[in-house]
């Protein structure tokens, strides 16, 4: 389907079918030589490069000569921390909560906290039905009104809804939704975005009946389940917010880590005018 390069090992934004997602909304993302996907910007009328989620090459003013944007201003955002001299620190490292999937089920469980694995236990108690499958290709799908809705009224950015459909359409198997049903009723969904060896965490909604029988639990761990299943290694579980300390003990307390990332950075190369 995808005629880049596939990075063995690659964050969501670095994939394949993101790349196509943006064309799919009219946009226009460049390909550097080794797969790495750049993304164009204008900012006040200047042309901004961004590599993002991605390592920096040794020759990245090589690559950038290739694809003759030499001369255009780049943000680098990398995924771990790393050396930048030559760059203009415009944003602190993030933390991140990443999972290693394990492939025994009892390995994974036996990892998570006590308080977490006890939600678990009472929701597979309940009489709740967990289906999996990959996300419609329809503007009209619920969990991405609900998701819209939802960041709308809390005031967090994530993608835009277009973009979400857009990757359904150009790699459905990448997408995992899980839906939670009791009596009928769907109490809460999950949406994971499979990318090489890697998995994220993308969006979710809940119902107060999904949060009281503690449905995201069974999600999260069906999840863990089946992606561990089609080779995923890991998790990206999304940032650690100081804002948000109760999400933060849910995706923590399933055994994930924090991760620092690299920071955000401003860099031009001094030569290139020449």
């Amino acid at each position: 389907m995808f005629d880049e390069a596939r990075l063995p090992d690659h964050a969501l934004m670095q994939d394949p079918a993101f790349a196509v997602a943006l064309r799919i909304c009219g946009q226009k993302p460049v390909i550097l030589s080794g797969g790495l996907i750049l993304l164009v910007r204008r900012v006040a009328g200047v042309k901004i490069t961004m590599l993002p989620r991605a390592p920096v090459p040794d020759d990245l003013w090589g690559k950038l000569r290739q694809a003759k944007l030499q001369s255009c201003p780049i943000l680098l955002s990398p995924d771990t921390p790393c050396q930048m001299p030559f760059g203009l620190r415009l944003r602190a490292p993030r933390r991140l909560a990443w999972l290693t999937l394990c492939k025994s089920l009892e390995q994974q469980r036996g990892q998570l906290h006590q308080k977490w694995r006890n939600q678990l236990r009472k929701a597979e108690q309940s009489a709740i039905a967990v289906t999996c499958y990959p996300l419609a290709v329809d503007q009209s799908d619920e969990i991405v009104k609900l998701e819209t809705a939802q960041a709308r009224q809390r005031g967090y950015l994530n993608w835009p809804a277009p973009l979400t459909m857009a990757f359904a359409s150009a790699a459905p198997a990448q997408t995992h939704l899980f839906v939670a049903c009791h009596k009928g009723q769907i109490i809460a969904q999950m949406l994971f975005l499979s990318h090489g060896k890697a998995a994220s965490y993308h969006i979710g909604h809940t119902t107060a009946q999904g949060r009281a029988l503690g449905a995201h639990n069974l999600l999260m761990w069906r999840a863990m389940e089946t992606l561990s299943g089609i080779g995923c290694q890991r998790l990206d579980l999304g940032l650690l917010a100081a804002e948000t300390p109760g999400l933060n003990r849910f995706k923590l307390r399933t055994g994930a880590l924090a991760h620092e990332t690299g920071g955000t950075y401003l860099c031009w190369h001094p030569f290139a005018r020449r």
